[in-house]
Order: C-alpha cells, then sequence, then structure tokens
C-alpha cells in the first residue's frame, strides 16, 4: 500500500534552495533516464562540472548535446567519461582518472542492470557484477579522493547509491551460502527472477554496513529508491515485459520526477549518512522489516565478510579505505 500511495500520490520535489555551484559531480548510468535527468539538474543548479559515466560513448555525448541544448550551459561544464561497471579494470581505470580531478564533491552510482538472462561477467553473474561488486569497488576506490575534498575544501562530499524499494521483493536465500557470490553466479541454482531485486537488498545492507566506518571521515553515504519510472532500465529483462509495461503506464514517474529523488540525494546533509531516502525524503522506516531486523544486520556483516577478500583481489588493500 506504501507502494501505490507513493507511486499515485507523492511528487517528489528538490529541498528549496538547492545549489551545486562550484561543485563536481559524477554521474554513472547519466546516458539516459534518471541519471541523465539528474545531470540536467545538477548543470541547472550551478555544477561546475558534471561529468557522465556512461558504458557508451556514443550515447553519452548524445545525452551531453541535450542536456546543453536544453540547459544553454557552457559546453565545458559537461563530460562524457568511459566506464564499464561489467569490467574492474574499467572501474579502476574510471577512478584513477576521477582521483585526478581537482575536486569531487558527489559520486552519484545510478548505473546498473536488470535482467533475468544468467550472464557472467568478471566470473561473477552479471547482475551481482555490475550492481554491488562493481559498484562498492567505484565508492570504496574513489573514498581517498572524497576524504581528501573535506581537508582541503572543508565540504561534505557525498557517495549516493540508488537502490529500490523491491529490495523487499527477495527472500535472499543465499544468505545462508558458505560462499554468497559463488551461489549467485552459479546458473544451477540462480534464480534470475529474484536478480535485481537480490542485488537491490545487498546493496542496501552493504551501505548499512559500511557507513558507520566512515562516520567520522566526513564524508555522507546514503541510497535512494527513486520509485517505478518511465525509464529503460528493463530493456534486460524478457519476462513479465507486459505486465511491466502495464504498471509503467498506470503507476511510474516520469524519469525528470524520479531524478529529483537523486538530486535530494546528493543536496541531502549528515541526517542521511547510511539512510535510506525514498520520496526524497529520509525514511529508514521504509526499509523492509529484515533489514531492520537484527536478523538484516548479521547478513550485512557476513556480506561485507565475503565480499572483503573479492574487493582486495581486485584492488589489494582497498577495503581498508573504509576501516572504522
Amino acid at each position: 500500500m506504501g507502494f501505490l500511495y507513493s507511486q499515485l500520490f507523492v511528487t517528489p520535489r528538490i529541498p528549496d534552495g538547492t545549489d551545486f555551484s562550484g561543485q563536481v559531480i559524477l554521474v554513472t548510468g547519466a546516458n539516459t533516464g534518471l541519471g541523465k535527468e539528474a545531470a540536467r539538474h545538477f548543470v541547472s543548479l550551478g555544477a561546475a562540472k558534471v561529468i557522465i559515466a556512461v558504458r557508451n560513448l556514443e550515447a553519452g555525448e548524445q545525452a551531453r548535446k541535450d542536456i546543453i541544448r536544453t540547459t544553454k550551459c557552457p559546453d565545458s561544464v559537461l563530460d562524457v567519461w568511459k566506464l564499464d561497471l561489467g569490467s574492474f579494470s574499467s572501474v579502476e581505470s574510471f577512478a584513477e582518472r576521477a582521483s585526478n580531478l581537482p575536486r569531487l564533491d558527489v559520486l552519484l552510482e545510478n548505473a546498473g542492470v536488470a535482467s533475468n538472462v544468467h550472464a557472467i561477467s568478471e566470473k561473477y553473474e552479471r547482475t551481482i557484477t555490475v550492481n554491488v561488486i562493481s559498484t562498492i569497488l567505484l565508492a570504496l576506490l574513489l573514498v581517498p579522493k572524497l576524504k581528501e575534498q573535506v581537508s582541503e575544501h572543508g565540504t561534505t562530499p557525498r557517495i549516493c547509491i540508488v537502490s529500490s524499494e523491491v529490495h523487499a521483493w527477495t527472500k535472499y536465500k543465499e544468505q545462508d551460502s558458505k560462499d554468497i557470490f559463488a551461489t549467485l553466479s552459479d546458473k544451477q541454482t540462480a534464480n534470475m527472477d529474484e536478480r535485481y531485486p537480490t542485488s537491490k537488498l545487498m546493496e542496501v545492507l552493504l551501505v548499512r554496513e559500511l557507513a558507520p566506518r566512515l562516520k567520522d571521515s566526513g564524508i555522507v553515504m546514503n541510497m535512494i529508491n527513486p520509485g517505478l519510472c518511465k525509464t529503460d532500465l528493463s530493456r534486460d529483462r524478457n519476462f513479465q515485459a507486459f505486465m511491466l509495461s502495464v504498471m509503467k503506464l498506470l503507476l511510474a514517474r516520469t524519469s525528470e520526477q524520479g531524478s529529483r529523488t537523486l538530486v535530494a540525494a546528493a543536496a541531502a546533509g549528515k541526517e542521511s549518512h547510511g539512510r535510506y531516502m525514498t520520496d526524497a525524503l529520509v525514511d529508514d522506516a521504509a526499509l523492509s522489516p529484515f533489514v531492520r531486523s537484527e536478523k538484516g544486520a548479521e547478513a550485512g556483516k557476513e556480506l561485507w565478510r565475503q565480499l572483503q577478500p573479492i574487493l582486495d583481489g581486485i584492488s589489494p588493500g582497498v577495503t581498508k579505505n573504509v576501516d572504522a
């Protein structure tokens, strides 16, 4: 009922007085949908530089031109950078490039995939590689740069991870596995119908586990539920397409409306640290009962314990960036 009420009767708003003047903002998955519209808002709200991080540079350049056309901003405000979350080396290269920016105020991790087709990327099932492993890897790789932002500029940088209310729509049976990531990647046991919700739940659990480790860093880390929006996120799904189309027709927000939740998270203060934002407001009560339970907290700790060696295997020592 909360989902229906939100979709039918709530239109998210960007907080009054929101201003990104002088800020440098990275938006992943910004060639279309929520990411593109968020980038448009950032430009309109005064950002000095908005970097559109995309897998397809041509699509990114088209998005860049469209944003420039509609906002009349100088060409220099928008850059397009290559980022393929299905490739760990691409994530590392991107993070290295971003670490050389003169400043970095917001890392908005919007990119993700939603597919029920089992595929492998970097030895793990693709949805998990993109939505979980690479998403957390990128955040951790940029933590030193964001800490530098705190010390050199005295500002409050943000890591904002776009999650979803569908985190509550999975049984997450894999949590009891001795090797969660191997179980998720095994084609014989993979429940691909629940894969996207499971990946979103894993994001939520990991943010709740990692944010306390950053509490004294000056960095704000939050997570966002944009609601059901008219985007092409489900372009990789080949089932229930008709049902999803009907739901979008009847209930979905526009991409622009949904993007306001991303902008609100990027502007949110310390009160949002480690917390869940929905309808552009901080609201941990909207998290699933499992996430808020003691069992959910233990699941987050175990998930982080198993993810750590994977991340350190990709980029040695990267998990030390969030040592408590």
